[in-house]
Order: C-alpha cells, then sequence, then structure tokens
C-alpha cells in the first residue's frame, strides 16, 4: 500500500504557507476548478458598476420635456432595480459558494479529496447560518474599518475561522464569531502576516498574469485552510489520521534454517 505525503500542521506562517503549497499541489485540478467558479460567481458583482458610469455634461444638451422626463424616470427605476439584484446576487448567493469553496480548501489540507458537492451543499443545509454570518462578518469589519481602520484588521483577524467553523461545525453565526475569536487567540499576528504576504504573493500573480492570479489563490485560500486546521489540533479539536505504514515487499525465497 503507498504511503501517503506526511503533512505538518504547524500553525505559524512557515508552517501554513509550506503545508498550504503542498496541498494545493496535491490537489492542483480540483482546485483550480474551485477558483474557476469562485471567479465565475463572483464576476457579475466586478461589472456591475463598471458599466454606470455617468457625466453630467452628457444631459446639458437634452431638452427637459415630460417624454424625458419618464423615460429618465424609467431608466433610474431600472438601475435601482439591477442595483437590487447586485445586491441579493451579492449576499444571498455568492456566500454559499465562497464558504463551500473555503471547505474544499479544508478537506485538501486534511488529504481527503475535495468534493465539489461542498459547492452547493450550503443551499441544502446551514443556508440561512451561512448568509447571516456573512452579513456579520461584513457589519463588524465594516464598523472597525469606519473607526480608525485599525480596529477593521484586529476583527478580521480574530473572526478569519467564522466561514470555516460555519460549515464544518455547522455553528451558527454567533456561535462561529465567538469561537474563531478563541481560537485566534494568540495567532492574531500569524494571520495578519499571512494576510498582508498574500498581497504580495496576488500582485506577484497578476505580474504572472491570469494563470499566475489563480495559482496565487489557490495557494493562499490552502495556507489559511491549513492555519485552520493546525490550531484545531492545537486546541485538541481535530486529529488527522495517520498516513499508512507501506510494508516492505519481500522477493525470492524467504530463508531457511538448518535443523
Amino acid at each position: 500500500m503507498e504511503a501517503k505525503s506526511i503533512y505538518r500542521y504547524v500553525p505559524s506562517f512557515s508552517g501554513s504557507y509550506g503545508t498550504g503549497w503542498k496541498a494545493m499541489a496535491d490537489n492542483f485540478l480540483r482546485l483550480l476548478l474551485v477558483v474557476l467558479v469562485l471567479a465565475v460567481i463572483g464576476s457579475p458583482m466586478m461589472g456591475s458598476h463598471s458599466n454606470w458610469k455617468f457625466d453630467a455634461g452628457d444631459f446639458h444638451n437634452i431638452p427637459f420635456d415630460m417624454d424625458n422626463f419618464f423615460k429618465f424616470g424609467a431608466f433610474g427605476v431600472a438601475a435601482a432595480f439591477l442595483g437590487l439584484l447586485a445586491l441579493l446576487w451579492f449576499f444571498l448567493l455568492v456566500p454559499i459558494f465562497r464558504y463551500g469553496g473555503k471547505m474544499m480548501f479544508v478537506q485538501a489540507s486534511r488529504q481527503i479529496t475535495p468534493d465539489f458537492d461542498m459547492l452547493i451543499s450550503g443551499f441544502r443545509k446551514n443556508y440561512l447560518n451561512i448568509v447571516l454570518a456573512n452579513l456579520l462578518l461584513t457589519a463588524l469589519i465594516g464598523i472597525g474599518v469606519v473607526f480608525l481602520f485599525v480596529p477593521g484588521i484586529i476583527i478580521a483577524c480574530r473572526l478569519a475561522f467564522t466561514p470555516y467553523l460555519v460549515m464544518d461545525r455547522n455553528l451558527d453565526p454567533i456561535k462561529a464569531a465567538e469561537e474563531s475569536w478563541r481560537l485566534t487567540r494568540g495567532h492574531g499576528w500569524t494571520i495578519f502576516l499571512m494576510g498582508l504576504v498574500s498581497f504580495f504573493i496576488y500582485i506577484a500573480g497578476f505580474i504572472c498574469f491570469f494563470v499566475g492570479v489563480l495559482v496565487s489563490d489557490m495557494w493562499v485560500k490552502s495556507s489559511f485552510a491549513t492555519l485552520y486546521n493546525s490550531v484545531l489540533i492545537e486546541k485538541g479539536l481535530w486529529q488527522p489520521e495517520a498516513a499508512p505504514v507501506t510494508e516492505p515487499q519481500v522477493t525470492g525465497d524467504a530463508p531457511t534454517t538448518e535443523a
């Protein structure tokens, strides 16, 4: 029986990025497909505002009459409707795929073959918890950023495990946030450093064009999932399976002893 490569689960910067790279390499095609799906799901939000740019000077030469008044009114209603659809897409659909993708990276870092069913599993279970957890994180981090920016960074670091706990432990948003705050105690600087370095990893990916960005995204996601698993081991909440031992093959005739 072929032995698995051994993953080192150390809740540190180097340990997480090192094992994260190995998990990414061992599941490259599956994780590549995951980040591609997430990019497609998120693309409507990225392009929703770019095509709606107007200059007040565009309206200077348009005569004001009742026809134009109703045209502009209808246009405003349509724009508001599209904005509402974008918000619903962002808050009610995208988080389901994003949280499912995070769980697939957790599986990869646990040496489990990532299951694509995870991407849509949130629609069958945990849907409300995922949506509410995403709203809670967005609100808390947003409020923290408003207050001198630094509190937002602290909150983002300490609540970084919330999505994993919602998917992995089936916790509700409040319990997941509280548990993330507890688990990340003593690891806040590690999470901050990993997040800071991930910025430069993405920059390097952009330099290598489209393919490099995908690899960068896979590596960063694998590394944070590895850190999550490493902290669980440290707290005694998860134990990786022991790698199977490869028994030596015996070739030729077995030695015999003389009586």
